[in-house]
């Protein structure tokens, strides 16, 4: 019976762990209602593909930004901060770009959205396994 309940809560285990949704953070920048989704959850060690929603007051798409994820990790002792910036292209009405993730740990992410002169920021934190 032991053995049964135990299997049956590594299957539960795992099943979660493969149905487990993107990683998901809706906010406010500036103006803008932007939703990021990163294709793993939680993110991991290396690459992790990021999608950008950027909208207006009105609901509609903008597409007509520049968009760049800024991600960075804090200074440790006997470790420097780490800090690296990848541009996010158009790809339809989202941006798409790429996080190279290089340890695990807590990990600072801003996109930075600029239009007309004009740069607003959405910052959220990662722990990344």
């Amino acid at each position: 019976m032991k053995r049964l309940m135990f299997i049956t809560l590594v299957l539960i285990m795992t099943a979660g762990v493969v149905f487990a949704k993107d990683y998901e953070v809706k906010k406010k920048a500036g103006d803008y209602n932007v939703e990021v989704t990163i294709d793993k959850n939680p993110p991991v060690i290396g690459d992790n593909n990021v999608k950008i929603e950027i909208r207006d007051t009105a609901g509609k798409y903008v597409t007509d930004a520049k968009v760049v994820v800024d991600y960075s990790m804090p200074a440790m002792p006997g470790m420097p901060a780490m800090n690296y910036k990848t541009d996010a292209e158009l790809k339809g009405d989202e941006y798409r770009a790429k996080m190279n993730l290089s340890m695990s740990g807590s990990w600072n992410i801003a996109v930075k959205i600029t239009k007309a002169g004009k740069t607003s920021t959405m910052k959220f934190t990662v722990d990344a396994k």
